[in-house]
């Protein structure tokens, strides 16, 4: 083999150098993952329940999830200009510290009897979410088109970890809260911000080589002219370090990093699908996890099963995300996808059907997490390969403001259609919103030109 073949290899995704940075990237996403995930559901568990608390009364209970999905949406594009100038490490770091300090803002607000203050806590608070979200970007940086989806997905399923422990935190928070002398639902929050915390510290202290930096290096060293002269003193390919990495990113990234993204997801129309996919499987997600406790409730189910049935359906988000990402290598992204587009459609038909029997809501609810899985892990893989390692970062954050602001969104809309069309016409609303997904696929695969293929 040449010399050039040698430093091709060295230089590559497959090359067993970048495989061992990949794995250790991955181990530490999981690990921040998996810590910051707690801190997301113990909120979601309390979050309303302190905001009846503060307000006496359950008119403003819904305030603290909303603020916190749109403190998420706030934040997607910040973290993702800042990863496209300085890597993944800083900004998700930041992003894990941030949501410690809106954690420790509303207790303070919440002790205080200050709802305004709690919620702006609780918008700083979102910042865990957007960075959990980001992080499946950071697992894709490395890896190659046979195992993108892999990858992502392994990330995307550590959040099943904090899933289970999170809503468990009530007993445990209130003792946390008896030794603080705070009001005992606060403690699951002084938990929560100690995971955000812990996840902050772990990824700044671990997370390097930089994954996003060091798919720059080599995406710059591959394009260029590879040359004896081209290596430095030594004869060796220049380190994939974020020193080496930098320079070349901040040249290959246009200032500011939108116009150029917009350029890029003008001329990319897979990516467009993905952007869409994710957006609307989330919308059809939030849209109808969100009133089925209400619909449950009217029909006289009691809250122990609602709990149960609420369970389930965030394990069906989470816990089968890996089968998922094997699928998505395996089928191609787009097939994965629209796979997904028919489960979230099987998903609303069963609990439009269901009436208030909670057998059938729950296993459309299962349904609805699983069909949820398949757009995010799938529409994630294919977003991230159908773009530049330049392009990515400010596209990626776009598709966090979308899939945020299309959640808050549904959300909000979710309980005037209720009261409207009734526990079923939501359902087939939300069924709605897989059209432009179809559509879209049905243009891609039609304008694909001869040379390109399906991944």
């Amino acid at each position: 083999m040449t010399r050039t073949g040698e430093h091709a290899d060295e230089w590559s995704l497959d090359s067993p150098r970048i495989r061992s940075i990949q794995r250790r990237v991955l181990t530490v996403l999981v690990a921040a993952q998996a810590v910051g995930g707690i801190g997301l559901s113990a909120s979601l568990t309390v979050g309303g329940l302190i905001a009846q608390d503060i307000t006496g009364t359950e008119t403003w209970a819904g305030m603290a999830t909303t603020m916190a999905t749109l403190g998420a949406a706030v934040c997607a594009l910040p973290l993702a200009t800042a990863a496209a100038r300085r890597g993944r490490r800083g900004p998700l770091s930041l992003g894990w510290f941030l949501a410690a300090g809106g954690g420790a803002v509303s207790v303070l607000g919440a002790q205080a009897g200050l709802f305004s203050v709690f919620l702006v806590g609780m918008v700083l608070f979102g910042a865990g979410g957007a960075t959990g979200l980001q992080s499946r970007h950071a697992a894709a940086d490395l890896a190659t088109d046979r195992n993108r989806g892999r990858d992502l997905s392994i990330v995307v399923w550590a959040t099943t970890v904090g899933s289970v422990l999170g809503p468990n935190l009530t007993t445990p928070g209130a003792a946390v809260a008896g030794w603080l002398g705070l009001s005992p639902l606060l403690g699951v929050l002084v938990i929560a911000s100690a995971a955000f915390a812990a996840a902050g510290a772990v990824t700044a202290a671990l997370m390097r080589p930089d994954p996003l930096l060091t798919a720059r290096a080599l995406t710059a060293r591959t394009a260029a002219p590879r040359s004896r002269a081209a290596a430095p003193a030594g004869g060796r390919p220049g380190a994939l370090t974020a020193r080496t990495a930098a320079p070349r990113s901040r040249a290959a990234a246009p200032a500011g990093g939108r116009p150029g993204a917009l350029a890029a997801l003008a001329a990319a129309p897979r990516a467009v699908l993905a952007l869409v996919a994710i957006t609307a499987g989330h919308a059809i997600m939030v849209m109808v996890m969100t009133m089925t406790p209400v619909h449950m409730e009217h029909g006289g189910v009691d809250l122990t099963v609602i709990g149960v049935t609420l369970s389930l359906h965030i394990a069906g988000m989470y816990a089968l995300s890996p089968l998922v990402g094997w699928l998505s290598d395996r089928l191609g992204r787009m097939a994965t996808l629209l796979v997904g587009q028919v489960v979230l459609i099987a998903a609303v038909t069963v609990s439009a059907l269901a009436g208030h029997g909670p057998v059938m809501v729950t296993v459309g609810l299962v349904l609805l997490g699983v069909g949820w899985s398949f757009g995010l892990v799938s529409g994630s893989a294919l977003l991230a390969e159908s773009l530049r390692p330049d392009q990515r970062p400010a596209l990626q954050g776009v598709s966090d403001l979308l899939m945020n602001a299309g959640g808050a969104a549904s959300g909000a809309l979710s309980g005037i259609l209720l009261a409207l069309l009734g526990y079923g016409g939501l359902n087939a609303v939300a069924a709605a919103l897989t059209v432009p997904v179809f559509a879209l696929a049905a243009f891609v695969l039609l304008s694909r030109t001869s040379g390109e293929g399906e991944t």
